[in-house]
């Protein structure tokens, strides 16, 4: 490490080859963990210093490699997104089930009290789907101002999953199981009223972005529950600093997801569009979005990631 250390030094991140700037990276997570050893022992403090002194180095070079400008957001977004939401794909599965038992526990109290719905949904709404007529007719006569507002409420929901996290992940797991009661509801309720094409109509074209979009904020909150519950080997403070960074890079690849799931809701979903042409778009832009997030940047190795130990030189100790 000191010699790649030192050859960066002297001709530049530039210098290295891709080969060589991954084993500098490993290096560092190495050199990183027997800094933590040494500290914990307490009976080397030269060997310390080095140690320290050597990583303060490889940080700089190894970060100062980063891109800047519409450089960095592309890969960040064709790249950088898809290899974290792989990584992070358990708390997405785990927000997906909290929104499916909502979803389940929702229809299925509207199917044994129906007094239930006439609670949550209100009796306006209740009489709407009644009369076997949709709620959505003023979002298409008002569509710019709608899409404005659905944005404005779907960033509010996708925050509070993902800030949720910080009280235990109790948050998230009630706006995710929240949010999947509602589903569960208006389904049922459509459902008995033979409104369900209506309804799923409707809902396809946006919400094949605005529900992955939701989990995906759940499976943010749900990674910054993890590193405030199990640090592990790491202080609880350095835990949490590493998954709140992960967590807000899943947050942000979730924006552009709702400002084209909102603009879709105010504008086309609730349009007079042909019903198979509505389940067409949803099923293309869900289609598109696997694509993306499971098969992008897959087509070269990734520099292992050395975030983690990013603070490492300024006093990483064990739990």
């Amino acid at each position: 490490m000191a010699a790649l250390t030192e050859r960066a030094g002297r001709q530049g991140v530039r210098g290295l080859s891709p080969e060589e700037l991954r084993e500098l990276a490993l290096l560092y997570r190495q050199t990183a963990n027997d800094l933590s050893i040494v500290r914990q022992d307490g009976s080397a403090p030269g060997i310390e210093k080095r140690l320290n002194d050597l990583l303060a180095r490889a940080h700089a070079f190894l970060y100062s490699s980063r891109r800047h400008g519409l450089g960095t957001l592309r890969q960040f977004f064709l790249e950088d997104y898809p290899r974290l939401f792989r990584k992070l794909l358990p708390f997405t599965l785990a927000s997906l089930l909290l929104f499916t038992a909502g979803a389940v526990l929702g229809a299925l109290l509207t199917a044994v009290r129906p007094e239930f719905m006439h609670h949550l949904l209100g009796p306006a709404m209740v009489k709407t789907i009644e009369r076997h007529q949709m709620w959505t007719a003023p979002v298409s006569s008002m569509a710019p101002q709608a899409s404005s507002g659905i944005m404005t409420n779907n960033l509010s929901v996708t925050f509070a999953a993902f800030a949720g996290g910080i009280l235990g992940g109790l948050g998230t797991i009630y706006v995710i199981g929240w949010n999947g009661v509602l589903i569960g509801v208006v389904a049922a309720a459509c459902h008995q009223a033979a409104m369900s094409i209506k309804l799923w109509s409707f809902v396809a074209p946006h919400g094949s972005l605005e529900i992955p979009a939701i989990l995906l904020a759940g499976a943010a909150g749900l990674r910054l529950a993890q590193g405030l519950l199990f640090p592990g080997l790491y202080r609880r403070g350095h835990s949490l600093a590493v998954a709140a960074a992960d967590a807000a890079r899943l947050l942000a690849g979730t924006i552009p997801m709702l400002v084209v799931a909102g603009t879709i809701e105010g504008f086309f979903s609730p349009s007079a569009a042909p019903v198979v042409l509505k389940f067409a778009v949803g099923a293309l832009l869900f289609a598109a979005l696997l694509t993306w997030l499971f098969l992008a940047g897959q087509d070269r190795e990734p520099v292992p990631d050395v975030a983690i130990h990013k603070n490492i030189p300024q006093g990483l100790k064990p739990a």
